[in-house]
């Protein structure tokens, strides 16, 4: 079981009192939690998005990955010591594990990074009537659902599994570079006859991949110059 990595998804949201701070102590805040993550990152995959103007509840999320829950815990322990983390809260946390589908050959227990430029991330339940099919059925049913996917090969499926460590049982996950796409995709899939069973889909975020710095500027913005003001 060593090769089943730990993803987790973590969404913070930052008090907007912080962005009244001086800058020079937002400019360390921000400091301290890039350590804890470059950190982290040495050995470990580790991904950075900004959902600030996609999302009005979280602004930043993070993509961790490791080989056991301890390394999860102990970065998340760190991360809590830095000075931005006084100030944000984790308005939404998603556990998952890698493990390959019993309904196709994709290649999902093998840890691998995002490599589009948006991500699209939400927690997935369904129901117990779906458990209580027969496997051949279930598998029937998503040969449809999976040929309906490869018909968008520009949009790649991330999906852990969830079952007894979070409260979702999935958590599904997505990148693209063309978001058009990736709706088109969604909009099919709720015409499959594997939807029917969806319990839930939501909260569903649409995330910017960026460097870590970038995302935490993001968080407070790029000082306005005064010529600007002026010109406006």
């Amino acid at each position: 079981m060593s090769e089943r990595h730990f993803v987790k998804y973590t969404f913070l949201k930052v008090d907007p009192a912080w962005r009244r701070l001086p800058a020079e102590e937002r400019a360390q805040h921000k400091q301290e939690m890039l350590a804890a993550c470059e950190d982290f990152a040495d050995g470990h995959l580790l991904q950075s998005f900004s959902l600030v103007g996609t999302r009005g509840d979280a602004e930043l999320l993070l993509i961790s990955e490791a080989e056991n829950l301890d390394r999860i815990h102990e970065f998340h322990v760190v991360l809590l010591q830095s000075g931005l983390m006084q100030w944000a809260h984790t308005p939404y946390s998603y556990l998952g594990m890698r493990k390959s589908s019993e309904y196709s050959e994709d290649v999902r227990a093998i840890p691998r990074g995002f490599k589009g430029k948006y991500v699209f991330v939400y927690p997935f339940v369904k129901s117990r009537e779906w458990y209580a099919l027969a496997a051949e059925e279930r598998w029937r049913i998503m040969q449809g659902h999976i040929k309906v996917g490869r018909e968008y090969p520009g949009v790649d499926n991330h999906t852990t599994y969830s079952f007894g460590l979070d409260d979702q049982e999935f958590v599904v996950a997505f990148d693209t570079d063309d978001i058009g796409t990736f709706l088109d995709l969604v909009q099919r899939l709720r015409t499959t006859e594997a939807s029917r069973y969806t319990v839930r889909d939501t909260p569903s975020f649409t995330c910017i991949a960026a460097s870590l710095p970038r995302a935490l500027n993001a968080l407070d913005g790029e000082a306005v110059a005064l010529g600007s003001l002026s010109s406006a």
